[in-house]
């Protein structure tokens, strides 16, 4: 008899083992261009490109990289909102043998430089509007060559003629390249789709480096093979029972560049031979609904945050936007609250389900089913050829029974090879084969996981990560300020917020709005305090620990009594 609980809720049509193909990740690209050859792999601003096209420029850009010296192994950086060129730029890294690193377009130079270092990037795929910050960390890099390119490039004629104007007032939309570096359009018009080099790419070689945090001590690049990837989508397509292959919209509301959105939105539409319509900016909630309603999107990965920003948009109350085609939505990256997801499938018809995941097993481990029962606060069950355990944090070894709580561990084909130039970090998280998440969890009888606190307190504004330690590091490089501690603490809107403990050093004067802006100078804006509050003290361990547990105590405990 099976002892996994969580196979007995599995929805009808999903498997509980999955025959994964031992190719590479761009077959799937390969053969979407095969089977759907005119349909459009991507949407933006009305202009369309089939996944026919898509993989011609995928072989033409694989050839100019291939022609500046990439090879295999190497690895290359993205640097870019969701556009079609992000879509193009990763499937013609993979197509080399070479390595993707998506970088946070948010990130500040400090920031940007520790990644680009430790992945050792020297060839950038940069977006023209960041080509100006990438040319300033330059410098401090072995970045050699910058590839770039703009919106203009995949917008319709119309719309790029309108650019064009505008942009030629502000001085032209080509930035003025700097030596040895290369708009990516001159690149792919110079090659040809069979100047694409044979490289042998197996499905144990390295694809990406996903890195979890920010920046020296902190930030951690989570190697994915070939195989992972390929699992993973794989997974994720045969938890979505109501998809058709070549039938849906996904909207892509999601930054591409955050494994969640890679892997859930884009790698799960490119193995479906579906159209990803692409939204740069998910704050533009005018832009999200009306691509929603013009598109028909049926598939739409996304963030508590902004599934309740579209639940409270006055023009959605008003009922100026049809949202019925949504068939399904898997929720991600924070806590999904009952009544975003009960009010979110009013409004749509469609079904709002959370799950889990993490870097380490690019993305997805759990999932609520999308017909089964949706247990309240539960990520759900695992999913196919992922099995799980809750082990004792005492020991990290003895495995606990439904109820009691304790560290979730992790085996499935979609775990991680290890953490590049990493090896104490990875021998501690990958035991035995088993992920240690540093999660504590829990799951109850029937398999349904529940997770319970954040042992590595991470902090999840809006699904973003912040590392607590990197923010009070920036404050306290401050010349006013004695010591700092960081920490999450409830925020109704977000989830979850960054909040700062501040001690002064004597004789100094220091505002909430000093602080503020001190950070926003160093830090994405995310990882920038919402709350800052000043003390003559901080409470500590025996050894000088900062207690930040102790700190969010406080802070809940002064909301009660507020």
């Amino acid at each position: 008899m099976d002892d996994r609980p969580w196979l007995r809720c599995y929805d009808e049509g999903v498997p509980h083992h999955i025959d994964y193909p031992n190719v590479p990740l761009f077959y799937f690209l390969e053969e979407a261009a095969r089977k759907y050859p005119n349909t459009p792999c991507t949407i933006f601003k009305g202009a369309k490109i089939s996944y026919r096209e898509m993989n011609e420029l995928t072989d033409r850009l694989a050839a100019g990289l291939a022609s500046l010296g990439v090879k295999k192994g190497d690895r290359v950086g993205i640097f870019m909102p969701n556009t079609p060129q992000f879509v193009l730029a990763y499937f013609a890294i993979l197509k080399i043998g070479a390595v993707v690193v998506a970088t946070n377009p948010l990130y500040t130079p400090r920031e940007i430089e520790h990644q680009v270092n430790d992945a050792g990037i020297e060839v950038m795929i940069v977006m023209s509007n960041f080509y100006k910050l990438i040319k300033e960390v330059q410098p401090k890099t072995r970045i050699k060559t910058l590839i770039v390119t703009n919106l203009k490039e995949t917008l319709p004629s119309v719309l790029a003629f309108l650019f064009s104007l505008t942009k030629e007032k502000k001085g032209g939309f080509r930035v003025q390249l700097g030596e040895g570096d290369v708009w990516m359009q001159d690149m792919i018009a110079r090659h040809k789709p069979e100047d694409r080099p044979k490289v042998e790419v197996s499905p144990d070689d390295n694809a990406l480096f996903q890195y979890s945090g920010g920046t020296t001590g902190i930030s951690k690049g989570a190697i994915a093979m070939h195989r992972n990837l390929v699992a993973n989508s794989l997974q994720i397509r045969n938890w979505i029972t109501s998809a058709e292959d070549g039938k849906e919209t996904v909207l892509m509301a999601i930054p591409l560049f955050h494994v969640y959105g890679m892997v859930a939105g884009m790698l799960f539409a490119i193995r479906t031979g579906a159209s990803m319509v692409m939204v740069p900016n998910p704050r533009d909630l005018k832009d999200v609904l009306t691509n929603i309603q013009k598109y028909n999107c049926s598939i739409f990965p996304g963030v508590p945050t902004l599934y309740n920003a579209i639940n409270n948009h006055p023009d959605v109350l008003a009922g100026k936007y049809n949202l019925k085609s949504i068939k399904a939505c898997i929720s991600g990256s924070a806590p999904l609250m009952r009544e975003t997801k009960e009010k979110f499938e009013a409004l749509t018809g469609g079904k709002l389900f959370e799950g889990y995941g993490l870097s380490e097993a690019p993305t997805a481990t759990h999932c609520n089913p999308l017909q089964g029962e949706n247990r309240t606060g539960s990520i759900g069950l695992p999913l196919p050829d992922v099995d799980c355990r809750i082990v004792s944090l005492d020991d990290g070894v003895t495995v606990l029974p439904p109820g009691e709580i304790g560290e979730l561990v992790i085996k499935g084909p979609q775990v991680m090879k290890g953490y590049h130039n990493m090896p104490t970090e990875t021998t501690n998280t990958l035991q035995n084969d088993w992920l240690y998440t540093g999660d504590i969890a829990r799951f109850d009888e029937n398999g349904y996981f529940y997770i319970v606190d954040r042992k590595k307190e991470l902090i999840k504004p809006g699904g973003y990560q912040v590392w607590p330690r990197e923010v009070e590091e920036v404050i306290t490089e401050h010349p006013k300020v004695l010591e700092a501690g960081v920490a999450g603490v409830p925020d109704a809107y977000r989830g979850e917020t960054v909040k700062a403990w501040v001690v002064v050093k004597p004789g100094e004067l220091l505002s909430e709005e000093d602080v503020k802006a001190w950070c926003a100078e160093r830090l994405a804006k995310f990882k920038v305090p919402t709350f800052v509050e000043f003390r003559s003290e901080l409470p500590k361990t025996t050894v000088g620990k900062i207690l930040r547990r102790e700190l969010v105590r406080e802070h809940k405990e002064k909301e009660v009594v507020g």
